[in-house]
C-alpha cells in the first residue's frame, strides 16, 4: 500500500545530488531488508558519482534486550562513525532500529552532545514517528534539521471526531490503549494493591488534542493512512468477490457462511483490479505490479529546547508528476543542524577543486576522493570539481587563473599605434626625400653628373624607390581584399624594377669602360638599348611569377587564431607560401648579381663611376633581406608586418642614400665639380 521503495531510492539520490553531497554514510538495520537496501542503493549511488564513506549495521530489537551487550555494540557502531568525515548520513530501518541506535549512544550520554553526531540525517519512510514516544525522556537535538521521506496522507472523514471522542475505558482487548494513555498523559490507572498519588491518577477524560505534537499527532500519519487504505482495499475486494458469486447463483445462508473460509489467493484477482475512492476523497488503484502509485513528501524536522519538534514539508518526489516537477525541494525553508550555523553543509571526501583546477585520482582511494591539480597551460576549468580541464574556443584564451575564457582582441598594425605611426612617418619622410632628389635631378638634368649614367634609368630608379616607400602603407591597417591582392605582388615587382635599374646602371659602367679599349667590339652595346633590355627583361620575369601566383593561389584576408595567446591576428593569407618565397628568391638573385657586377666594377677609372656606391648600396640591400627571412619567421602577429615594412624602408633607403647622396652633394653643394672641364682635368 506504500509507494514502491524504488521511488524512495530515487528521492534519496535526488536529494544528495541537489545538495552535492558526494561522500555519505549509511546506517541500516541488520536484517534482510537492510541488506537488500544496501545492495540496491550502493550501485545507484556509484552511478551518480556518490560514494559511501561508511556502511554500518544497526542491531535489531532482539539484539538489544540484554543491556550488558550495549557497550560492545557501542564500540562497534560509534567508533567507526566518529572517524567518518561525512556530514550526511542515510538511516534505513524502522522505529525500533532507531531506538536501538539511540540506546547504544546512551551508554555514554556525553556522546549525544559530541560534534561528531551533528550530522544531516536522511530518514527513510519506515521511520514515520520514531521520535514520538521518546521525546519526553531524552533530548535529541542532534536530530535537528533531519530530512525525512514520509508517505503522503489525508485525514479520512470523521477522523478528528474519532480522536476527540476516544476514551481508554472504551477499549476491550489487550489493554494497549490504557498503556498508551498512561505514557502520553504521564498518569496511572489505580491499582488496588499499590497506593498512588491522586494527582497521578488517569481520569480517562483527558483529550488527545491537548498533547503536544511531539507526543501525539492529530493528523493521520502515512503509515496509518496506508493501513486504513489496505483495510478498505480488502473490504472492496471481498465485496467484489461476493458480488461475482451472487451473479452466478443465489447465495443461501450456508453459502454466505462459506465466505468465512475464504483463502487469500481467492481474493488476489479481485484485489489486483480493484479501484475505489476512500473517505478522504482519494482514488486508489493498483498497477500491473500490484502496487499503489505515488511518491513521497520530503519533510524537515525542527526540534526545540522543550523537547518538542515540528515537521515542515520542504518538497516532494513523485515520478508520475509532470515533467520538471518530479522532484521539488525548497531550499529557503530548510532548517539545518545548529552545528552548521544555518549554512549548507558539505559532505565530500575532500574540499572541492576550485575553478582553474581539475580532479586527479588518488591511488587506492574511492573515486570520490581525489587531489586537485592545476589545469595545464592553455586549458581552463570554469566550475568546481571538474573531471578534466577544457580548451577555450579558438577565438578565446584562458584567464590568468585559468578559470574562464576571455574573447581575443583582433590585432593588426594600425596607423593609430605608436609603431604604426613611427613606420608611417619614416615612410612619408623617405618618400619626400626621394621626391626632392628626383626634383633635383630633373632640375639639373643637363649637367654631366646626371647625364653620365643614363638619365632615364636614374629617373626610373628614383620613381621606383618612391613607390617602394609608399608601398609600405599597403601593410598598415586591417587587411582587405584589395590590400592583400596588391601587398606582396606590388612590393616584389617594384623592388625588382629598382634592382633591375641598379643592375642596368652597373652594366652600363662596365660596358662603357670596355668600349673605350682599343679594338673593342663592345661599342655597339653602348646606349639605351642594353639598359632598357636589362630592366625590361628582369622586371617581366618577376611580373610573370606574380601573375602565376595570383592566378593559382590568390591571397585573401584571414585571421590567425593560434599564433598568439590573447590576440587574433588579422593578416593576409598569402595563398601559397612557396610562391611567396619564389618571389623573394628571385629578388635576392637579382640583388646578388647586381652586387657581384658592382663589386667587380668598383675600381674602374671614371670620374663619375658610381659602381663603388652601387656596391655599398647592394651590400646594404642584401644584408637587410638576408636578415629579413629568419627574423620574419621568428616573429608573430603584427611584429611580422613591422619586420617586413622595416626591411622595405631600410633596403630602399640604402639604395637611395648610397647611390644618390654623393651625387646630390656634388650637384647642390659642389656645383663647380659638376662640369665637363673638371671631368677632363681629372682625366689628365
Amino acid at each position: 500500500m506504500s509507494p514502491t521503495e524504488a521511488h524512495q531510492n530515487t528521492g534519496i539520490i535526488r536529494v544528495l545530488l541537489h545538495f552535492q553531497w558526494k561522500w555519505v554514510g549509511l546506517l541500516a538495520v541488520d536484517d534482510d531488508s537492510g541488506e537488500n537496501f544496501v545492495e540496491v542503493l550502493e550501485p545507484l549511488l556509484s552511478q551518480n558519482g556518490i560514494c559511501l564513506a561508511l556502511i554500518q549495521k544497526m542491531p535489531t530489537k532482539q539484539n538489544w534486550n540484554d543491556l550488558d551487550n550495549l557497550a560492545d555494540m557501542f564500540l562497534s557502531t560509534y567508533l567507526p562513525f566518529r572517524g567518518c568525515k561525512a556530514n550526511a548520513f542515510i538511516f534505513y530501518g524502522d522505529s525500533m532500529a532507531l531506538i536501538a541506535g539511540i540506546l547504544i549512544f546512551l551508554v555514554n550520554p556525553s556522546y549525544l552532545e559530541n560534534a561528531s553526531l551533528r550530522k544531516v540525517w536522511i530518514m527513510t519512510p519506515q521511520i514515520d514517528f520514531a521520535l514520538t514516544g521518546l521525546q519526553r525522556a531524552w533530548d535529541f537535538q542532534f536530530f535537528h534539521g533531519t530530512i525525512s521521506f514520509t508517505i503522503p496522507s489525508n485525514d479520512p472523514r470523521g477522523f478528528q471526531n474519532f480522536l476527540q471522542d476516544i476514551k481508554p475505558y472504551q477499549e476491550q482487548g489487550n489493554g494497549f490503549l490504557k498503556e498508551f494513555w498512561e505514557q502520553a498523559f504521564d498518569c496511572f490507572y489505580p491499582n488496588p494493591q499499590k497506593p498512588v498519588d491522586v494527582n497521578e491518577i488517569c481520569t480517562g477524560e483527558e483529550r488527545l488534542d491537548s498533547l503536544p505534537e511531539s507526543l501525539f499527532e492529530m493528523c493521520m500519519t502515512g503509515h496509518s493512512y496506508s493501513i486504513y487504505n489496505a483495510v478498505y482495499a480488502v473490504a472492496h475486494s471481498i465485496h467484489a468477490l461476493y458480488s461475482s458469486r451472487c451473479n452466478h447463483r443465489a447465495i443461501g445462508v450456508g453459502q454466505r457462511k462459506g465466505l468465512q473460509g475464504l483463502q487469500p489467493w481467492q481474493v488476489h484477482p479481485f484485489l489486483q483490479g480493484i479501484t475505489f475512492n476512500n473517505s478522504a476523497g482519494e482514488r486508489l488503484s493498483f498497477n500491473d505490479k500490484r502496487e499503489v502509485g505515488g511518491g513521497f513528501d520530503i519533510m524537515n524536522l525542527v526540534t526545540f529546547s522543550n523537547q518538542s519538534f515540528h515537521r515542515v514539508k520542504i518538497g516532494r518526489v513523485n515520478p508520475k508528476a509532470p515533467e520538471g516537477e518530479e522532484f521539488i525541494i525548497h531550499d529557503n525553508i530548510i532548517v539545518w543542524q545548529t552545528f552548521f550555523n544555518q549554512a549548507l553543509p558539505h559532505s565530500v571526501c575532500n574540499d572541492y577543486c576550485k575553478p582553474g583546477y581539475h580532479k586527479k585520482k588518488k591511488e587506492g582511494e574511492k573515486f570520490c576522493c581525489y587531489n586537485c591539480a592545476p589545469c595545464p597551460e592553455g586549458k581552463i576549468s570554469s566550475q568546481k570539481d571538474m573531471d578534466d580541464c577544457i580548451k577555450c574556443k579558438k577565438h578565446q584564451y584562458p584567464t590568468k587563473d585559468q578559470d574562464g575564457c576571455i574573447p581575443k582582441r583582433i590585432s593588426f598594425l594600425s596607423f593609430e599605434q605608436p609603431l604604426g605611426i613611427s613606420l608611417a612617418s619614416i615612410a612619408v619622410s623617405l618618400a619626400l626625400i626621394t621626391t626632392i632628389v628626383l626634383g633635383i635631378f630633373i632640375k639639373h638634368k643637363d649637367t654631366p653628373i646626371v647625364k653620365a649614367n643614363n638619365r632615364d634609368i636614374t629617373y626610373l630608379l628614383l620613381i621606383t624607390l618612391l613607390l617602394c616607400f609608399l608601398s609600405s602603407f599597403l601593410f598598415l591597417g586591417q587587411p582587405t581584399k584589395l590590400t592583400c591582392f596588391l601587398r606582396q605582388s606590388a612590393f616584389s615587382i617594384i623592388f625588382s624594377v629598382a634592382v633591375s635599374c641598379v643592375l642596368a646602371k652597373t652594366i652600363t659602367v662596365v660596358v662603357a669602360f670596355m668600349a673605350t679599349l682599343p679594338g673593342s667590339s663592345m661599342r655597339k652595346w653602348v646606349g639605351k638599348r642594353l639598359t632598357n633590355s636589362v630592366v625590361l627583361s628582369c622586371s617581366l620575369i618577376q611580373v610573370a611569377i606574380c601573375m602565376l601566383w595570383l592566378g593559382t593561389s590568390l591571397p585573401f584576408p584571414d585571421f590567425d587564431m593560434f599564433s598568439l595567446t590573447d590576440e587574433i591576428v588579422a593578416e593576409c593569407n598569402e595563398g601559397s607560401v612557396f610562391m611567396f618565397y619564389i618571389v623573394l628568391g628571385y629578388m635576392g638573385l637579382l640583388s646578388l648579381i647586381s652586387l657581384t657586377v658592382a663589386f667587380l666594377a668598383r675600381k674602374l677609372p671614371d670620374t663619375f663611376n658610381e659602381a663603388m656606391f652601387i656596391t655599398f648600396s647592394m651590400l646594404i640591400f642584401c644584408s637587410v633581406w638576408l636578415s629579413f627571412v629568419p627574423t620574419y619567421l621568428g616573429t608573430k602577429g603584427k611584429s611580422m608586418i613591422a619586420v617586413e615594412i622595416f626591411s622595405i624602408l631600410a633596403s630602399a633607403a640604402g639604395l637611395l642614400g648610397c647611390i644618390f647622396t654623393p651625387k646630390c652633394y656634388v650637384i647642390v653643394v659642389r656645383p663647380e665639380l659638376n662640369r665637363r672641364e673638371e671631368l677632363f682635368r681629372k682625366k689628365k
